[in-house]
C-alpha cells in the first residue's frame, strides 16, 4: 500500500511540489480549533475548486490513498467532511445537479444533459452570485457541457482548448491539435492517439513542467485570475475545474516519481460482493475504451500488472492536482485575499480502483459515491472532521447562506452552515445517491439500492450493505431475514424521497 509520508518528508515533499508551501503543510501537526461564529466577512469571495474523478484522500476512510500535502493542508484550516456523497457518479450529471442544487431523477439528469435545458427553471449558482453583485468566472471542467449556463458567468467560461494556441507547445499543428483534443505530449502518447479513439493511453509520464498539459494551464489561469480579480476590488466566486485525475492519468514524471509502483497494493475488495445483483455489475468501458494499444483488456478481469500501472498513474495525477491546488491557495494567500474569502473543494463522484471488480465510476457502491468536500471559511471551525452525512446538492444553499444571498426556492438541499459552525452537528438522517435506474440511500450505518424497471416501476432488485461490520461492501444483506424490518424501513424512507423530489 502506498503510504502517507512520514512527518519530515510530507514536509519537504510540500515544499517541492507547490514551490511556495513552507512547513505548514505537515499533515502530522493539527492547529488549534476554533469554535463559534464566522468573522463578519464584507462580501466574501468564494474559491471553488471542483477536481474530476477525485475519491476521497483524508480522514478514516479506509482505502489507499495518494500523496496530497496541500489537500491535507486544506483540511487542517477548514472543516473536512467525512460522509459526503455525489448525488449520481457520472460528472454531467453530478456537475448539473450541484450547480443548480437540483437532484436528479430516473429522468433529470442521468448522465451529460445540459442543465439549462434539463431544468431550465432552475438558476445555477453562477446566476445567483452574478446577479447580487459578484464577478464570476469558470475556469476549466466546472459545467460539464461548456455553453451550459455560459450566459450567467461575468465572462464566457474559459478552457485551455477554447484558445487558438493555448495547447500549442511546437510549430507541429498536428501535434498541437493533438494535444488539444487529447492531452498527450510524449512521442509514444501522440502516436497511439493518431491511431484512433480505441488506442489511446490510458496514462503518460512526460518529463515536462506543470503547465504544458491542461491541468496546469487551469491553475495558471487561476492565479492569473485571481490577480486581476484582486485589481478590480469586487467581491468574486472563481470556479476551478481541474481535469485529473480524470482518465487519461497524465501528469509530470515528478509526480509518478513520487511513487515506487513495485509496492502499491491492488484493492482489498477485488470480487463482485456476495450475493450482488446482476444490475450492480458494469464494464467499465470508460476506462476499456483507453484501448492503450491493445495493452487493456476488452473484457474480463484486469491483468495484476496493468492494474499497478493504473493506480500508480491515478495516485501520480491526483498528486499534480493537488500540487496545482497548493500553488492556487499559496496565490490567494500572497495576494491578502485569503480572510475574505470561502474556499471550497469537491469532488464531483468517486471512482473505482478494482473494487468489486469494477474500474472507473457508474455504479452505486459506495467508493463511486463517496466524495472529498472541505470547506474553508475564515473565523469559523478548522482543522476538524465533520462526520454528518452530506451531499452535492447541500453546496449551493451552503454558499448562498454564507455569502448573504437569496436562496433559489428551486433548491433541494440543506445548507451545511450548521455543521461548519459545530462539526459534530448533523443536518441529514439519509443522503440519496442514484445511477440509471437504481436509487440508494445511504444511512449512517447502510447503503441500501433498489433497482426498478422503468416501464411498470417495480423493483427487480435490492443491495443493502451494513456499514457498521462491512465498510468496503463485501456481503448483500438484502434478502437476510435478519435485515427484513431494515430493508422496509429503507424502502419506505426511498420511496417518499423519489416522491417529493419528482413533485
Amino acid at each position: 500500500m502506498v503510504k502517507k509520508l512520514s512527518l519530515v518528508a510530507t514536509s519537504l515533499l510540500a515544499a517541492f511540489i507547490t514551490g511556495a508551501c513552507t512547513a505548514d503543510t505537515n499533515i502530522q501537526a493539527k492547529p488549534a480549533v476554533s469554535q463559534g461564529t464566522a468573522k463578519k466577512l464584507v462580501k466574501p469571495n468564494v474559491l471553488f475548486i471542483a477536481v474530476d474523478d477525485l475519491r476521497v484522500q483524508y480522514g478514516p476512510y479506509d482505502f489507499d490513498k495518494a500523496i496530497t500535502p496541500n489537500i491535507d493542508r486544506l483540511v487542517n484550516q477548514g472543516v473536512a467532511f467525512t460522509q459526503a456523497y455525489s448525488n449520481v457518479p457520472v460528472c454531467g450529471a453530478s456537475r448539473a445537479s450541484m450547480l443548480t442544487g437540483v437532484r436528479p431523477t430516473i429522468n433529470r439528469f442521468v448522465a451529460f444533459e445540459s442543465a439549462d435545458k434539463v431544468a431550465p427553471w432552475a438558476p445555477s449558482i453562477a446566476k445567483v452570485f452574478s446577479d447580487n453583485g459578484y464577478t464570476t468566472y469558470s475556469l476549466g471542467k466546472i459545467f460539464n457541457n461548456l455553453t451550459d449556463h455560459a450566459n450567467d458567468w461575468s465572462e464566457f467560461p474559459w478552457r485551455p482548448e477554447g484558445a487558438k494556441n493555448e495547447d500549442s507547445t511546437s510549430g507541429n499543428k498536428k501535434q498541437a491539435s493533438l494535444l488539444s483534443r487529447h492531452d498527450y505530449v510524449t512521442s509514444d502518447g501522440l502516436a497511439m492517439a493518431e491511431k484512433g479513439i480505441k488506442n489511446h493511453p490510458a496514462f503518460e509520464k512526460a518529463d515536462v513542467v506543470d503547465d504544458v498539459y491542461k491541468n496546469g494551464k487551469i491553475a495558471k489561469r487561476a492565479i492569473s485570475d485571481l490577480k486581476r480579480l484582486k485589481k478590480a476590488g469586487k467581491p468574486f466566486f472563481l470556479a476551478v475545474g481541474l481535469k485529473k485525475p480524470h482518465l487519461p492519468f497524465n501528469a509530470p514524471s515528478k509526480y509518478w516519481d513520487l511513487y515506487d509502483e513495485s509496492t502499491i497494493e491492488l484493492t482489498k475488495t477485488p470480487l463482485k460482493a456476495k450475493n450482488s445483483p446482476s444490475q450492480s455489475d458494469h464494464n467499465w468501458n470508460e476506462l476499456r475504451n483507453y484501448g492503450h494499444d491493445g495493452a487493456m483488456p476488452k473484457k474480463g478481469k484486469m491483468p495484476d500488472e496493468m492494474a499497478r500501472k493504473l493506480i500508480h498513474g491515478y495516485h501520480a495525477a491526483t498528486s499534480y492536482s493537488d500540487a496545482l491546488i497548493g500553488n492556487i491557495l499559496t496565490e490567494l494567500e500572497s495576494l491578502g485575499l485569503e480572510e475574505n474569502t470561502i474556499v471550497v473543494l469537491w469532488g464531483d463522484h468517486g471512482w473505482s480502483l478494482g473494487e468489486h471488480t469494477h474500474w472507473a465510476k457508474h455504479s452505486s457502491y459506495d467508493v463511486t459515491n463517496h466524495i472529498p468536500l472541505i470547506i474553508k471559511v475564515p473565523g469559523m471551525t478548522n482543522g476538524e472532521f465533520a462526520k454528518g452525512l452530506v451531499e452535492s446538492v447541500d453546496i449551493f444553499p451552503t454558499l448562498t447562506q454564507l455569502a448573504g444571498l437569496p436562496a433559489p426556492s428551486s433548491l433541494q438541499g440543506d445548507s451545511l452552515v450548521p455543521m461548519l459552525k459545530n462539526p459534530q452537528a448533523t443536518v441529514n438522517d439519509a443522503v440519496f445517491p442514484r445511477w440509471k435506474n437504481a436509487d440508494s440511500i445511504r444511512t449512517q450505518n447502510y447503503m441500501y439500492t433498489e433497482w426498478r424497471n422503468k416501464k411498470n416501476n417495480k423493483v427487480i432488485a435490492r443491495m443493502l450493505f451494513d456499514h457498521r461490520v462491512d465498510p468496503r461492501e463485501t456481503i448483500n444483506v438484502a434478502e437476510d431475514f435478519k435485515y427484513a424490518q431494515v430493508v422496509v424501513d429503507l424502502h419506505n424512507q426511498l420511496v417518499a424521497h423519489i416522491a417529493q423530489i419528482e413533485k
